[in-house]
Formats: structure tokens, sequence, C-alpha cells
């Protein structure tokens, strides 16, 4: 045995001195044996050691201290020592005999479950004095010695007390007053066992501060550690997923942090302990540290918790605009913050999924970046990584998916009476924590949030943007884009194979394949989707409205148009006068159609269709497409008369989706246009040759493109449609977008007008499409509200969120136009080029993008 070892240059203390010819009447072992317990245990240094407390004088003379393995049995002679005659506790109380730990500890140890080896004492008659096991328990119990040849009989049989601790790099466990915790090596001293912690703003001995615990870096300088810290209760999260609580350094926060300062806050990951404790507690907790999904956390067991019964300074909110750059929100990672700023709402998808809102710092929503700049380039690049930038989630303190759980909770953040919309502002009416989960900072309520407890618990106001009509666009006539969001009169339940999509109580509500079907599962959820859309197209009032997403009713073999005739008919009953007709279905239809087609339909009072409609019948350029639609109108008069010289063309149009594609040049490339940009790109080009024949068919310059192209504004199929003469109307003349997608807004719906005359013969007039246009407005009253309003979500979430209005009638914006100024028939071209300079501008021939999308960074989307 070496009685003297040097422990190491950080311990710079020797064994020693624990080892002593007696002051006074050495103790007898048979008496000093009953108070004598292990004290600490040293496995991590250079020289591990086991130290007993005992009364100063005790003579352990002929002692034996060892270890056994996590299987019970001491590895090899070496591992146990006998004391050497004449050996007594010295007046520190304390001694330390040097000896090597057995198979130390699994990696990972702590008091959640992974355990390591044990340590044992035995006095000179062979009774066991102690038996601790480094970190916790395993199937409810400590380890237990096994026979084997070096294995002493005293601990044969006999189960370790787990200790819950396990020592961080450097450090022992140590016994201080009634708990194991790692801290720096004492031998043959014991530790102060008061915990008074000393004067104010000093760590107790052997308690590290949450900034060391949570560093500079990335991540934690003692991942994978056990350590043992003291703070302050911020928020608790008892249920919900969570299962923890955040502390925070008694007196610490209020000041501004410079970027690179170490955290004084962390999160307590305790599903043992979270119910014991409230906010505003002082504790001290025990546990190793783990980065989970990038956040530091202390996994602490049941044994880990201790209440602190010193008071302790209040903490102070940091109160300042939420930093930009990971470095500085590095430093208020698991601190109380009260954002002095609004953010704006960038997203709220997953609000009725995950509680989650997703906000976004400076002025404005998040653009897509492909709505702003050219795919692929640099400053579409550098959007994004603003956009990266500027994304926190005002999460709900709850992990729960309320579409598979807790479907008997109210929502958070939602309501009927106050609307959480894309382009508000969000304003903190008290304080949150930051958090980071899943590659995004949170700011965490200081409790769960639901919709039962929002009064009180919600820390967030949001402005009401909600308008119950569009703008007005002027004109004599108006133009619109819907998407009806595959409007189906044929419901699931009259068609086999149907499997649906249901209610939190079993009932079908949206029909999610196997059938041809792809709107309403029944009659009483169709009723709930016409009510929406039926509001929505009345209030929206344009004279001509192309829709999107219909059903093709000849796929159920029915007539072409029944389910155009039905809207129609629910658009009357609601206007109480025979306000508005569709379209009628060309003789001549493609072979080869979709489920769901575009259609047209219109006010007979402000304007009369001209000749028939037509249909691309173009198969190789919309074989996985919706076929575009023409018909030539003619406004009306004040007195009802036709001006046959104001006719004017409208095409209806939905392209291929992002979503999936096949055949060359259909792969998602990575630049932002998603899959099967080819194919958009060939129905773009079938469309301006239509077009053209349109144009002469009706013998007029003003065409009108209408529909979902699902293209941003700077993608190539909006190119194609740029380069052949057309411009966007709503990118020129609004600084407002109809889609929201991945936290990002932008435009797939579009209506462009040709600005480019004729110069045949027999023009109508003079005045070119775009000239002739007196104004425009995105109404934003489906992509910017949350999902759960839709009539698809009904009955998903005991709050209920459905209303007969028009809000979240689809999921994108319908475009209104205006055109022909009655002051002035020829129109306003100075008018419309100058509202480009002041909004999003459609793009140069060349493809450079001449920046009028950049009005996002200065307030885009701001008050939708």
């Amino acid at each position: 045995m070496k009685v003297t070892t040097t422990l190491s240059s950080a311990a710079a203390l020797s064994l020693v001195a624990g080892l002593s010819l007696p002051l006074s009447p050495a103790i007898a072992a048979d008496t000093a044996a009953d108070d004598a317990h292990i004290s600490e245990i040293a496995y991590t240094l250079a020289t591990d050691f086991i130290e007993v407390a005992a009364d100063p004088g005790t003579d352990i003379s002929g002692w034996t201290f060892g270890s056994v393995t996590r299987g019970g049995s001491v590895q090899a002679q070496e591992n146990t020592v006998t004391v050497p005659e004449d050996t007594t506790v010295g007046d520190s109380g304390a001694v330390a005999i040097e000896v090597p730990i057995t198979n130390s500890v699994k990696a990972g140890s702590a008091a959640d479950g992974e355990y390591g080896s044990s340590a044992f004492v035995i006095d000179e008659s062979g009774e066991l004095v102690d038996f601790q096991q480094i970190g916790g328990v395993v199937d409810g119990k400590g380890v237990t010695g096994t026979k084997n040849t070096f294995t002493p009989a005293p601990v044969v049989g006999q189960e370790a007390e787990p200790t819950g601790a396990a020592a961080a790099g450097g450090q022992s466990i140590q016994l201080i007053g009634d708990t194991w915790r790692s801290a720096a090596p004492t031998p043959n001293a014991l530790p102060d066992g008061s915990d008074d912690g000393g004067e104010d703003g000093d760590t107790p001995e052997g308690v590290t501060s949450i900034a060391d615990i949570q560093g500079t870096g990335d991540a934690s300088p003692v991942q994978g550690k056990t350590v043992t810290t003291r703070g302050v209760v911020t928020a608790a999260y008892p249920e919900g997923g969570l299962t923890g609580y955040y502390i925070q350094t008694p007196g610490t926060g209020g000041a501004d942090r410079a970027a690179g300062a170490a955290s004084d806050g962390i999160f307590i990951y305790s599903p043992d302990t979270v119910a014991d404790i409230s906010i505003d507690d002082h504790v001290e907790v025990t546990g190793t540290v783990s980065e989970h999904y990038g956040q530091t956390q202390i996994s602490v067991s049941a044994s880990g918790l201790k209440t602190v019964d010193e008071p302790a300074e209040a903490i102070k909110p940091v109160e300042d605009a939420f930093p930009a750059g990971d470095e500085k929100r590095e430093s208020l990672e698991g601190m109380l913050l009260q954002p002095s700023e609004s953010l704006t709402v960038a997203d709220n998808y997953n609000t009725n999924t995950y509680g989650e809102v997703v906000l976004a710092t400076g002025e404005g929503t998040l653009d897509q970046p492909t709505d702003v700049h050219r795919p692929g380039t640099p400053e579409a690049k550098a959007l994004e990584a603003e956009n990266l930038d500027r994304e926190v989630v005002l999460d709900d303190g709850a992990t729960v998916n309320f579409l598979k759980a807790d479907k008997d909770v109210p929502l958070p953040y939602l309501s009927q009476e106050a609307p959480v919309r894309v382009g508000a502002q969000a304003n903190f009416t008290s304080p949150v924590v930051l958090g980071f989960d899943h590659e995004k900072w949170r700011f965490q309520p200081t409790r769960r949030l639901t919709g039962d407890n929002a009064e009180a618990v919600q820390p967030t106001t949001f402005t009401d943007t909600r308008t119950e009509a569009p703008e007005s666009v002027g004109g004599q006539v108006s133009l619109a884009s819907f998407n009806v969001l595959n409007y189906f009169t044929t419901t699931g339940d009259q068609l086999d194979g149907c499997e649906y999509y249901d209610d939190r109580e079993g009932n079908h509500i949206t029909v999610r394949g196997g059938c041809d079907a792809r709107g309403a599962a029944n009659a009483e959820s169709l009723e709930r989707q016409e009510t929406k859309i039926v509001t929505a197209i009345n209030k929206l009032d344009a004279s001509v409205i192309s829709l999107m997403e219909i059903e093709n009713s000849a796929v159920f073999g029915k007539d072409r148009d029944d389910a155009l005739a039905t809207l129609v008919k629910r658009l009357n009953e609601a206007a109480g006068t025979e306000k508005w007709d569709f379209v009628e279905s060309p003789d001549a239809v493609p072979a080869d159609e979709d489920v769901i087609r575009t259609a047209l339909i219109y006010q007979p009072a402000e304007v009369a269709p001209q000749n028939e409609s037509t249909i691309l019948d173009d198969q190789d350029a919309f074989s996985n497409a919706r076929e575009p639609l023409s018909q030539a109108f003619a406004p009306k008069d004040g007195s009802g008369e036709v001006e046959k010289d104001k006719t004017f063309v409208t095409i209806s149009n939905h392209f291929k989706s992002k979503g999936s594609g096949s055949g060359p040049g259909n792969e998602d490339s990575g630049d932002g246009q998603g899959a099967s940009n080819a194919d958009r790109v060939k129905q773009a080009e079938a469309l301006v040759g239509f077009a053209d024949d349109q144009q002469e068919a009706a013998d007029s310059d003003l065409v009108y493109l209408l529909g979902d192209f699902n293209s941003y504004t700077q993608e190539d199929p909006m190119q194609v449609l740029f380069e052949a003469g057309y411009k966007d109307i709503a990118a020129e003349k609004t600084d407002e977008s109809t889609y929201v997608y991945g936290s990002r807004t932008g435009s797939l719906d579009h209506v462009l007008a040709l600005d480019a005359s004729d110069e045949a013969d027999g023009a109508g007039t003079d005045a070119t499409a775009f000239g002739s246009v007196t104004g425009a407005d995105v109404w934003n009253i489906n992509s910017v509200e949350s999902l759960a309003l839709e009539y698809s979500r009904f009955n998903y979430n005991i709050a209920d969120l459905y209303a007969p209005d028009q809000f979240r009638a689809s999921d994108h914006d319908p475009v209104v136009v205006g055109l022909f100024d009655s002051s002035d028939e020829g129109g306003d071209d100075d008018a419309g080029a100058e509202a480009g300079k002041n909004g999003k501008h459609w793009g140069s021939r060349d493809g450079e993008h001449p920046g009028g999308k950049n009005a996002g960074k200065n307030g885009r989307h701001n008050g939708w």
C-alpha cells in the first residue's frame, strides 16, 4: 500500500496527511465503526482513493479498502488494500487511502439509471463498514457483491448504496451534507456540510456555477459530467412533455449582455423532481450535463434536488430587443427575457399541431427568396440566410402533438376572438425563457400554455389585421383569382374505397385517399366548406373570378359542370339574387383530364361572355396539370349595354405543383423552385401560344392570365410569361403575397396583363391590358390564417375554432384587380408604372431583378 502519494497537480495534496499518530487516545474500532462511513471517492484523477470519515483518533489499523466492478466482484488483488498498524484518523475527521477503483464508471453514468463500480470499507473485525456505489440504481437496486477469488467475504451478497453521483473530469464524488456530489477533491479533509453558500455572489464549495456549466461555446465544456449547481426556478413544466424546469443564477439578468458571455440560465430535465418545485424556488441540483437537440441541460434524479433555505436575489428579465446571431443568443440560453420590441408573425402552420408560432425579428415577414430574386443566385441565398437568422419560435411550454394527443386540451394561442395571423405584430406582455430545440431558438412561456389558462400564462398579444372585404381596386369591372381548396360535391361517402381524416371523435371530415374524391367526407363537412367559400366569394365581389381546384364532375360520370353549377347555386342563394353565373364547358374538352379543373364564374349584371369558352388541349404540356380555360368578356355600362370595344380575354390556369415530378429536369434541383420546374416552364410556353390564339380570336389586346401558377414571381415559368410581354399586376401594384409555406411568404397566384398592343387592324382598343388596370389587392383571408380554422380541421380539438366566415376558406389568398377607369377609359399607364416603384416588380426581360421586391426588407407584409 502506498501511504504517501501525490494525487495530481490539480489537487496538490498528499494522502499521508490523514495518516497520523493519535493526538489523543485511540478510539477502539468496535465503537468507532458505528459512526464511520465513506465520505469521498476519487476515480477520475491520476491517483484513485477512498476516504473514510470518522471521529478523530479512530484506529483504522487492519481495515480493508477496495472496490468492486459493476458486476459486483473485485477485479484484481491490487483493487483491495489493508491499512497498516497504528493508523488513526487525524484531527480533520477524515482519512484517504489510495486504492485503484475497479472499472471506474460506465460512460455517461449519472443518477438517472447509469451506474459504476462500488467502493467498500471493512473494519479489522471483518464487519462491512460501508458500501457505496458510483452512479444510480439499475433495475431498482444497487450493485450486489459477488463471490470470486478476490472479493472479501463481508461484501459478497451485500447491496451497495447508490450515491446517485458521478464525478466530472478532475473531480471526485463527495458526501456533502446528506447528498453525494461531484466537486474538487478534498482528500483527508471533510467539505463544509453547512451549505451556507458563503458571501452573497459566491459559489459554495462543490457547486459549479451555471455560467461555468454553459460555457461560451456551442456546447457545454462539461458535457457528460456530473455537476452540482444552484439557481432560482424561472419556469416549470410538470406536464406536456418537457418534464423539467429552468433555473437561473440569483440576481442575474437585467442588463444587456455582451456577445460571447456565458449564460446564467439552464434547463433541468427531471421527471422525478419537477412536481416538487415551484417558480421562484431556490434550489440546488446534481446531475449529468448533456446537449439535447442543441440545448444544454442537466438530467437530475429524485435524489438530485435540494431546496436551498437561504434567500436568493431576484432574477431580473433581460429587457432588450431579441439579438441577431447565434453567438449573442447563446449568451441568453435558458435565461428569462422580456423582448422590448414587437416581432412579426411569420408562420402559424404548426400552431394547431405543436402549439408553435414562428416569429420574425426586424421588419416584416420572411420573404420567399425566389419570389424576390432569381433562383440559385447569391442574392437568393443571402436572403434565405437572413431569413434563418430572423426566425424564432414562440412555443407553448410543451412538446405535445395535438393531432395525436391532448385533443381535449384547448389549443394555445388560437381563438375565434383573437386570431394569430401571419404579418401581425406580436407584443410581449410578460417574460419568456429562451430555449433551443430542433434547430430553432424558442421563446417558452414560464408555464405550459393552453387555451384554458391563456389569460394568465400567454406572454403575447397579437394585432388583429383582418379586413371584412378587399380594398377597393376601382375600375368599371374587376377580375379575381380564387383557389377553392378541392371543392368536391361528390363527397367521400358517395364512393367506394375512400379513406378519411377523422376528427377527435372518429367522425370522417375529409377524404385522404383510396378514391377519386379529394374534398369533404360527407354532406355535413361539405356544408361547412361551402359556407366559407361562398362567404368569401360574395365578399370578394369581382366581376369575373377564375377558380382552381374545383371538381371535374365528368370524372364521376356527371356533367362536367355539375359541381360548378352547385357552387353558383349556393352563391346565389346566399346573395339572395341571381347574381352569379358560370362559364359553361366548351363542346371540345381534353380526352384525359384531372379530377380537379379550372373554371370561370362571373356576374351577368357587370359583364357578358363573348363567344364560346375554349380549353387548351395540349396533352404533352398538361399531362400532369389542369388545362387552361379561356373566355372573352365585354363589360356592361351603367345602363346594361355591352361595350364590345372593351372586350377582354381571361384565361384560368393551374400549373403543376412543386411537390413531385418525374422526367428530365423535373427533379428538385435545390435552387428553391421545387420539383417539376421543367414541366411548369413547358406549361408556361404552351400558355403563351394559347393566349396568342385567344387574343387573335377575340380581336383584343386585353389579355389577362389568372390562377395558381405554382411558381413564385422570380422563378423560371414566370420569366417565360414576362418575356412574352406580360406583367404581374399584384407584384407591380401591391406589396402583398398570396401564399405562406415553410414560414416564407410569396405569391404562387398571379393575375398577369399583356403589356403590348396588337398592331393588327381592327384591334378593339389602343390601351394595353396592363394600362387598363386601375388597382389591385391581395385579400389576405386564407394563407395568413391558422390551418386550425379550416373546415378540414373541424372538431380536431375541443376548442371550437370553426366559424361560418371567409377566413381560411382556402390555403391561397385571392388576387383582385380593377379594369377600365371610368374617368379615363383608356386606363392609366403612368399610375401602374409608378405603383411598381413602391411594390413588387415583375422582373426585367434579361432576368435581372430591378429591386421592387426588396421592399420586403422595409416593411413588406406589416399590417396584413
